[in-house]
């Protein structure tokens, strides 16, 4: 039983500080398309960055058309190594066509893929919904804001990124 003791304690945990990020560089990547509901989420978003101490300088804005586009923007966004992290926003709400199922799974796709390639956090805040009350329920209303809960996501994707970078083997030499 001691032994097991011990050997719980030897155990690396590892978790984000939400508060450990105030020199983080933020692009938030947002689809204009349904902006009278994306709007809501930009808002959230810098709400909850600044709130957790992130500093107005390092927050960028990058507005594109739609969800569709915001896959290739956060790339660029990557590729420019002006930020630690992207959010990316939009809203693609269900028609009667197949086009919701396009835009959802490629801008979810696209998005996954550069953070892989990039080796950055790019956090999929984009709501895909069934109906229009659906979005504005998650855009601040009944269910929370999603686009202060991707921002949260970023900054402790970047802290604990941050914490696998060190050399562990340094820091016992100390």
């Amino acid at each position: 039983m001691q032994d097991l003791r011990k050997q719980r304690e030897a155990i690396t945990h590892i978790e984000g500080n939400l508060y450990q990020n105030q020199d983080a560089r933020i692009g938030i990547v947002v689809g204009r398309f349904n902006a009278f509901v994306v709007e809501s989420l930009v808002d959230g978003a810098i709400d909850a960055l600044l709130r957790h101490g992130v500093s107005g300088e390092n927050i960028s804005v990058i507005r594109v058309p739609g969800a569709f586009e915001l896959p290739l923007t956060a790339q660029r966004a990557a590729e420019s190594d002006r930020f630690d992290a992207v959010v990316a926003l939009g809203a693609v709400i269900r028609g009667s066509t197949p086009h919701f199922d396009v835009v959802a799974n490629s801008s979810a796709s696209g998005l996954a893929s550069v953070s892989m390639d990039y080796n950055i956090p790019v956090i999929n805040g984009i709501l895909t919904t069934d109906t229009i009350e659906q979005a504005i329920e998650r855009s601040g209303t009944k269910a929370g804001n999603k686009g202060a809960e991707a921002a949260m996501v970023a900054l402790e994707m970047i802290a604990v990124l941050s914490q696998l970078d060190v050399d562990y083997d340094e820091l016992d030499a100390d």
